[in-house]
Formats: structure tokens, C-alpha cells, sequence
């Protein structure tokens, strides 16, 4: 299962950084096509429990980080799985390993907030056209920052309306 994380973690990056509108519906179309090769994984290999095996293990902990920086994709795309049947068991399996634990130490906010950049085309701290500062700074904290505009396509926030 693992083996299909290097995939399923290209095409959501690809979605969040793109910055063509008219590549949205092919790209969300691509996402679900990676959400359904990993329920149909999951159907195969345990269609009735609630990890890969017994337990959260090396799976889960594989592609947990993933779907919590997809967050990024509900805030900016508006991306979910659809409530059919293609998604049932990948959507449990999600929901659990975001539910466990060990997945507590990264909230929405904070991957929504922290990723702004990517959500505009620029990775890895790089800057945009216009900015001073990463939003992947550590300082200003986060928390204190307001959320970024949803609309990733129509504006550009400034280091200001983001709090940096």
C-alpha cells in the first residue's frame, strides 16, 4: 500500500499548487482517481476493519501526514470525497488515522495557514512576486495570524493581510 503514496502525494500537491482554474475539475478528477486506487487497496486487503491491519501502523503512518496537509485541498478547492460507495472504506480509513492519537499534533488551521504558499504556486518558502516573508515563517506564531482569503485564483494576499 505504501507504494501508493508517492502518486496519491504528487497529484494533491499538483492540485493545490496549480494556478489555472480551468485545470480544477481534471485536477480534482485526478484526486479522486488516487482516493479510489487506495480504497480499492483497501477493499482487497481489509474491506471490514478500520486500519490496513489490526492496528494504526506503517501504512497510516505513511499517509496520515498527507491527509492532514490535504487539508489544504478542502480550504482552497473545496475538495472532498464524495459520499459514494468508490470512497466508503478509503473515507473510514482517512477519518481514523485523522481521529488517532498520534495525528494530534497538527491542527486545519495551522496546515491551512502555513501552506498559503503552495496554495499560490510557491513551495518550499520560496517567495511570491510582491512578499517578504514565507508563510511558513515561525514567527509570527500562527495562531495569531488571520486565515488566509479562500479565493487562492482572484487575489494575492499581501504579507500584511496575512499577518507576517
Amino acid at each position: 500500500m505504501t507504494r501508493l503514496e508517492g502518486e496519491f502525494c504528487t497529484q494533491g500537491y499538483v492540485f493545490v499548487m496549480n494556478q489555472n482554474s480551468e485545470r480544477r475539475e481534471a485536477l480534482r478528477e485526478g484526486m479522486l482517481k488516487q482516493y479510489a486506487r487506495l480504497n480499492d487497496f483497501l477493499m482487497e486487503h481489509a474491506p471490514d476493519g478500520t486500519y490496513l491491519f489490526d492496528d494504526f501502523g506503517w501504512a497510516e503512518t505513511v499517509f496520515t501526514p498527507f491527509f492532514m496537509r490535504f487539508w489544504f485541498l478542502e480550504y482552497y478547492e473545496d475538495f472532498d470525497l464524495p459520499h459514494e460507495s468508490t470512497y466508503e472504506r478509503v473515507r473510514h480509513w482517512r477519518d481514523a488515522c485523522l481521529a488517532h492519537p498520534a495525528a494530534q499534533q497538527v491542527s486545519k488551521e495551522e496546515i491551512v495557514k502555513l501552506y498559503y504558499d503552495y496554495a499560490k504556486g510557491a513551495g518550499n518558502g520560496s517567495l511570491l512576486p510582491g512578499r517578504q516573508r514565507s508563510s511558513f515563517v515561525f514567527e509570527p506564531d500562527w495562531r495569531g495570524r488571520p486565515w488566509p482569503p479562500k479565493d487562492k485564483y482572484g487575489h494575492s494576499a499581501t504579507d500584511e493581510e496575512l499577518g507576517l
